[in-house]
């Protein structure tokens, strides 16, 4: 007995724990505060205190921005015509919200808890269909009134058989033509219920309608939660992170963005995209890094390679042919300058023997090595030669030679 009281004891803990871990998870999920929007969207934008609106959202998207219109393309979902973004942000202000437009900031967006496929108002023509965003604080039914067309400029229209192309955006009609084909449209008033969220949805042309226009089957697809922000399509399903948004938070306070710019510090959406370009162009250039690969230029300047120029000097230096002369050895015959000497005397057995004989050369330049080496004894032996040799010629030279003899005489 004991035993099933401590077992049905258990049971009960187990069963209030489930119950209350429950009742955390579902209030964290709804506890979701516009401080999510302000924190996801701060990178791509500017948040500033509106007039009438408070704070509002100004997206750096470009002059040519328009929502509903710029980077993305309609799908058919169970709740209706989806508006699947291609901007990473895409999966708030599109679905979420209301847009409005400022003749001078441009497109800014109105922050809101109710979820929906698009907020958008839809129009038939023949042969056209067309859009436009609803304005902030307008409701579904007063859209419809027929009267809520508070900027034709602003209405966006398609040839009927485009409208799910996912290059739709190639197919719009000229917006100078919206006046003629908006007065003979009509709203489309088609809506969904989503019982889950207790919202009312305007789900646009039917799909059947879409069909017999376009000749395709359109088949919807299936909307699944994601756990982080963003949205993407996955296996003919589209994921997208829509949590349950209050306006306050926890603790009943209204949040606020953490940078607020003022409004008389926000430019053109011309110039605003002037100078957010350069952000995303210089990026490039770090990555390619002309000036670091110019620098490479100069590194790489023949510097390097002019320094084998000097480096070749050993061209200069490969002087071997100074070195190389063998010539050196032949250098006898500038070292043969002797002949010079005896050029007065007529010596002519001497070339004789350097002619006939060159091994002999080699050794007089041996000889003549060694002459250079002690020039006082080649002087002498010079000066024996020119006071000898005028005595085999000269007949006279007897008498010169006994005077000369008679002067060594005398000397001694």
């Amino acid at each position: 007995m004991k035993a099933n009281i401590k077992i049905l004891v258990i049971l009960l803990t187990l069963i209030v724990s489930s119950v209350i871990f429950t009742k955390q998870v579902s209030a964290q999920q709804g506890n979701m505060s516009f401080q999510v929007f302000y924190d996801q969207l701060s990178p791509y934008g500017q948040w500033v205190d509106y007039p009438n609106y408070g704070y509002v959202w100004i997206p750096d998207a470009g002059s040519d921005f328009s929502p509903y219109s710029s980077n993305g393309h309609w799908i058919m979902t169970d709740y209706g015509w989806t508006w699947m973004s291609y901007y990473d942000w895409g999966w708030a202000p599109f679905h979420y919200g209301r847009w409005d437009y400022d003749n001078y900031y441009g497109w800014f967006w109105v922050p809101d808890n109710e979820w929906g496929p698009a907020w958008v108002i839809w129009r038939r023509a023949n042969g056209y269909y067309g859009w436009e965003p609803m304005q902030p604080g307008v409701s579904i039914s007063i859209s419809f009134g027929g009267e809520y067309n508070r900027n034709n400029n602003h209405w966006i229209f398609v040839r009927d058989r485009y409208l799910d192309r996912s290059d739709v955006s190639r197919y719009y009609v000229n917006r100078t033509s919206s006046d003629r084909i908006i007065i003979n449209s009509t709203v489309i008033n088609n809506t969904y219920v989503d019982n889950n969220r207790n919202t009312t949805y305007v789900s646009g042309p039917k799909r059947e309608d879409v069909q017999k226009f376009t000749g395709r089957k359109v088949n919807p697809v299936a909307v699944q939660e994601n756990n982080r922000p963003g949205q993407n399509m996955s296996n003919g399903q589209l994921y997208i992170y829509r949590p349950q948004v209050t306006k306050n938070n926890d603790m009943g306070q209204r949040p606020a963005p953490s940078r607020i710019v003022d409004l008389k510090d926000v430019k053109r959406p011309s110039e605003r995209n002037v100078t957010n370009k350069p952000q995303t162009v210089n990026k490039p250039q770090t990555v390619n890094k002309p000036q670091k690969v110019n620098q490479q230029q100069n590194v790489n300047k023949p510097q390097k390679v002019n320094q084998p120029q000097n480096v070749n000097q050993p061209q200069n230096l490969n002087q071997p042919p100074k070195v190389n002369q063998p010539p050196k050895v032949i250098q006898p015959q500038t070292v043969n300058q002797p002949q010079t000497v005896n050029k007065p005397d007529n010596n002519r057995q001497e070339p004789e023997t350097n002619t006939a004989n060159p091994q002999k050369s080699t050794n007089n330049s041996k000889a003549l090595e060694q002459q250079n080496a002690n020039p006082s004894q080649n002087n002498r032996r010079e000066k024996q030669q020119v006071t000898v040799k005028p005595s085999v010629k000269n007949k006279n030279g007897q008498q010169k030679k006994s005077k000369s003899e008679t002067d060594r005489k005398k000397i001694k």
